[in-house]
């Protein structure tokens, strides 16, 4: 077995502010990858809704390979926007904003945005679908992997999941990127 390859420097220093902000939900390596492999494929704005301390945004940071893209993160807790603010502070390609990620939804629209599957209200496909670009990217993390249809959670049936992976707005798939963790990725038609 051979060790986990390197980490880029970005997401290191972005563990680093987490652990010593004390936070510990942050966005796994295994969906770190892929925004960083799909982050190079994109130009234009791309966006991440709870920055936690910056892990994600990191992952989709090191990944940007177009130096004319940019991208916006929202985070609520002041204290959480300014430790992910102290990540990008030399990065004129990112902009951690203390706010709600309702402040986003006039600044796309985004060729990439990064959510998290725990906010359903927040993060229903309509709420979402307009702040797209078609073409662009939606990643929603924090699935648990279902192998049957309709998806369940917990006994029930996910409502946010089915919605994403039937609306006619989108073509998406559910992508396990671990075990126990899955995303929904849906592109906009």
């Amino acid at each position: 077995m051979s060790a986990p390859p390197e980490l880029p420097d970005v997401v290191n220093r972005a563990f680093d502010v987490s652990r010593r902000a004390g936070y510990v939900s942050f966005c796994r390596n295994e969906t770190g990858r892929l925004l960083a492999a799909l982050a190079a494929t994109r130009s234009g704005i791309m966006a991440e809704f709870g920055t936690g301390c910056g892990v994600g945004t990191a992952w989709l940071r090191s990944g940007v390979r177009d130096t004319q893209a940019r991208i916006l993160t929202a985070e609520r807790d002041p204290k959480l926007a300014r430790a992910a603010a102290e990540i990008f502070t030399d990065d004129p390609l990112v902009d951690v904003l203390t706010a709600d990620w309702s402040t986003l939804t006039d600044k796309g629209p985004y060729s990439l945005l990064f959510l998290d599957s725990e906010q359903p209200a927040e993060v229903g496909v309509d709420a979402i679908a307009d702040l797209v670009e078609v073409g662009g990217i939606v990643v929603l993390d924090n699935f648990w992997p279902c192998e049957q249809w309709p998806p369940l959670t917990d006994g029930r049936v996910d409502i946010l999941r089915e919605q994403w992976l039937t609306d006619d707005r989108f073509t998406a798939v559910e992508v396990m990127v671990a075990s126990d963790s899955s995303v929904v990725l849906a592109t906009r038609s």
